[in-house]
């Protein structure tokens, strides 16, 4: 028996010490408050001390919250599979509750249109930056969003132009046409049967009046979770490479 325990034992240090070490995993997620707003933080397992990672803001919706992402976009289950197929870099991905939900549609859009967010977003990225280990780097960092929380990519990448290299707007409302003015990549998406169909198209065209380059991936499906799913795992391998 003893003989048997021990053969076991060295097997599991042989067969440890030639696991692949550029085999990458998934992070860990932490609930943290940054400049007073909750957040959900993603960071790479087993972070190096003084390594700076790129920076991913992530943003939900309409009456969601910051633990969207997490436990119903997938987020974590998503960067797992890209990162054991090489697909991704390491980076922190920090999600905000960019729109504390209010009790009627009409109260929630006035409530995520006032610019609030856009103001201090510049202080929350100082914060965050002073919290983990994220590079201040405009070419390292990275803002999306779904649905109300693309208008807020739209709107802060704009009143911080020139501060993320890389913009995603996933199903986002456009009640205003902006852009920032040259990022590394403009990626935007929509399914065809999403009601905001229509509004997004007017906003493609502007952004082909404004002779913007992006690049548009459209989907079937309308305005839900498969769609934002895919979304993010089309948007995140462009990012940082």
């Amino acid at each position: 028996m003893k003989r048997i325990f021990l053969f076991a034992f060295a097997a599991l240090l042989i067969g440890c010490s030639f696991q692949n070490p550029t085999v990458r995993q998934a992070g860990s997620t932490r609930c943290d408050t940054i400049n007073g707003i909750p957040c959900v933080v993603y960071q790479p397992h087993g972070a190096v001390r003084g390594e700076k990672y790129p920076v991913l803001y992530l943003q939900h919706g309409m009456w969601g919250n910051e633990f969207d992402w997490t436990e119903k976009g997938n987020l974590v289950g998503i960067m797992d599979s890209l990162l054991r197929a090489g697909s991704v870099r390491e980076m922190v991905v920090i999600m905000p509750d960019n729109c504390p939900g209010r009790p009627t549609y009409e109260e929630e859009l006035a409530n995520a249109t006032t610019g609030e967010w856009e103001k201090q977003f510049a202080a929350f990225m100082a914060e965050a930056e002073q919290k983990y280990p994220i590079s201040s780097e405009p070419s390292q960092r990275a803002i999306a969003g779904l649905s109300m929380g693309g208008y807020h990519t739209m709107r802060v990448s704009s009143v911080l132009d020139g501060q993320f290299a890389y913009v995603g707007m996933f199903s986002a409302a456009t009640f205003v046409h902006e852009m920032p003015s040259e990022p590394a990549l403009l990626w935007v998406a929509i399914g065809k049967e999403d009601f905001l169909y229509e509004s997004f198209t007017e906003y493609r065209r502007w952004l082909e009046a404004q002779h913007r380059e992006y690049t548009y991936y459209e989907s079937a499906g309308g305005h839900d979770w498969p769609n934002w799913q895919d979304y993010i795992g089309r948007f995140l391998p462009k990012c940082f490479q």
